[in-house]
């Protein structure tokens, strides 16, 4: 069984919503984790904060963000053990994030820890 990283893309990332909404968005991310999780392929993953960010561009440069001028952001991410991308992808298919339009998931294989494929 392999794992892989299902990263939460948001299109708008300047929206911000209401505490009723965040409050609401997360009990069904819990209970989409959950369900995963009952199926013990529920490896780990995060929310990702905008406070205290940086981005590190081609030439060193460092400069804070990301910030609104971005069209998309990536807002956290889960990390799933399944038997196929095919398989990932039906888990993200339950994903809350994409209740927003133009909002996606991405799928990844991860490398395993000894670099292998």
């Amino acid at each position: 069984m392999d794992e892989f990283i299902l990263i939460f893309r948001h299109e708008d990332g300047t929206k911000v919503a209401s505490p009723e909404q965040i409050q609401i968005w997360m009990k069904q991310t819990m209970d989409w984790i959950g369900g995963i999780a009952s199926q013990n392929k529920f490896v780990g993953g995060n929310g990702l904060l905008f406070d205290d960010a940086r981005v590190v561009h081609h030439n060193k440069m460092v400069t804070n963000g990301p910030f609104g001028e971005i069209k998309e952001t990536i807002g956290g991410y889960i990390m799933v053990k399944a038997e196929s991308a095919d398989e990932a992808a039906e888990f993200a298919k339950g994903c809350p994030v994409l209740q927003g339009e133009g909002n996606t998931v991405e799928v990844r294989k991860l490398a395993k820890r000894d670099g292998t494929h």
